[in-house]
């Protein structure tokens, strides 16, 4: 199902909204600077903490508390345990011994979906053909269709009957420790747990009766193999204890955040027994991609900026829209060429803060696309009519 709108936009109410532009271009160029800046301080600043870790962890045995290394930065493995019960009471699930009992409620409803197409006319006015398309799909999140386009012949329920929900174990121990709330919450490594006949009957009656077991899940609705708008799938998952490895803080019985001498915090988590030193290097090598992806963000968003500053330009151009194609593409060339080299002088500033020599090296990169920018050969100039003739 489907639904086409098709609207108009004249030439000089894209100029005025080009001009409105202009300031979000500004503050979207101007802070790319401080984005960037800060990310090569923060990667710098993580590296040296992690530099520092490494060279003072000590590996402690799980199961006895040394008092000896109180306050110390310490590596653990060791399984995690929980002798709690957990209970999803409205569905009468219980499990013995977990960490974490999660409810996954889905409904069956529409989602809208659009995409829009603009097309310059010649004058400089444009027409966007929008298309919204309408599918059945389950979700767990509630989608109000009193905003889709078309509302009344894809109408939602209003609300869920039930929602997710997460059930914890309030202590989870780990060796002679205690794991502390932080670590707790990254034990996400859920299981599907099957829901049976069996499990069926242990839900209240009142509920019982308005359910049935469908592909190991609990299913609301009239047939499991036709869905309808506003049926409802129940999954249910959990985190069973298993091994983990861990660097922070011993503070017995449990551990928390250690601070370094030049103030950086340490507190890592993997799964599996993983030896202090891969811990490391797999934190490091995280530092490195984030950094990079830090990067990306802050020449993206001073491009970004950069075209709509100078975006009334393409718009000017659009009386005729071959003219304007070409405007926006040497826009967007030499836009993208000063978002390079800016991002990069803004990085060499950054480094020569904290590392000099590097920091000089970007610059003299930044200098190279510079003077390619300048001074990279031009297209040969069009022969005249009147050279032609003669």
């Amino acid at each position: 199902m489907s639904y086409t709108e098709i609207t108009h936009e004249s030439w000089w109410s894209r100029i005025k909204r080009s001009f409105g532009n202009i300031l979000i271009g500004f503050i979207l160029f101007l802070v790319a600077f401080p984005l960037l800046f800060w990310n090569e301080g923060r990667a710098i600043y993580r590296a040296q903490t992690l530099e520092e870790g490494i060279s003072i962890v000590t590996s402690i045995n799980a199961n006895q508390i040394n008092k000896k290394n109180e306050g110390k930065l310490v590596h653990v493995t060791s399984q995690t345990k929980s002798d709690e019960t957990l209970t999803d009471v409205r569905f009468g699930l219980v499990q013995h011994n977990i960490i974490k009992l999660q409810r996954i409620v889905k409904m069956y409803q529409w989602q809208e979906q659009q995409h829009s197409k603009t097309e310059e006319k010649l004058g400089g006015s444009t027409e966007t053909t929008t298309t919204y398309t309408y599918n059945k799909t389950w979700n767990s999140i509630l989608s109000d269709s009193s905003n889709f386009k078309q509302p009344k012949a894809h109408q939602n329920p209003s609300s869920m009957p039930f929602n997710s929900g997460i059930f914890q174990a309030k202590q989870v121990t780990f060796g002679a420790f205690i794991l502390s709330p932080s670590f707790i919450n990254q034990l996400n490594n859920y299981q599907k747990l099957p829901v049976t006949n069996t499990i069926l009957e242990q839900v209240p009656k009142e509920l019982r009766d308005k359910l049935q077991v469908y592909n190991e899940s609990y299913y609301m609705g009239e047939n499991a193999t036709e869905p309808q708008i506003g049926d409802l799938q129940i999954n249910f998952v959990v985190v069973l204890p298993e091994v983990i490895s861990i660097i922070a803080k011993q503070i017995a019985p449990t551990f928390t955040s250690y601070t370094t001498q030049i103030g950086g915090e340490i507190e890592l988590f993997e799964y599996g027994t993983v030896a202090a030193e891969n811990m490391f290097k797999h934190e490091q090598e995280f530092n490195v991609m984030l950094t990079w992806m830090l990067r990306l963000v802050g020449f993206i968003v001073m491009f970004i900026g950069l075209n709509l500053i100078f975006g009334v330009l393409r718009t000017l151009a659009a009386v005729l829209p071959f003219l304007a194609d070409i405007v926006g593409f040497i826009g967007g060339f030499v836009n993208f060429i000063i978002a390079a080299v800016l991002s990069i002088i803004t990085i060499a500033i950054a480094w020569i803060v904290y590392r000099p020599l590097l920091g000089i090296a970007l610059l003299v990169i930044a200098g190279g696309l510079l003077y390619f920018l300048k001074f990279a050969p031009k297209p040969q100039e069009t022969i005249s009519v009147t050279e032609i003739v003669g």
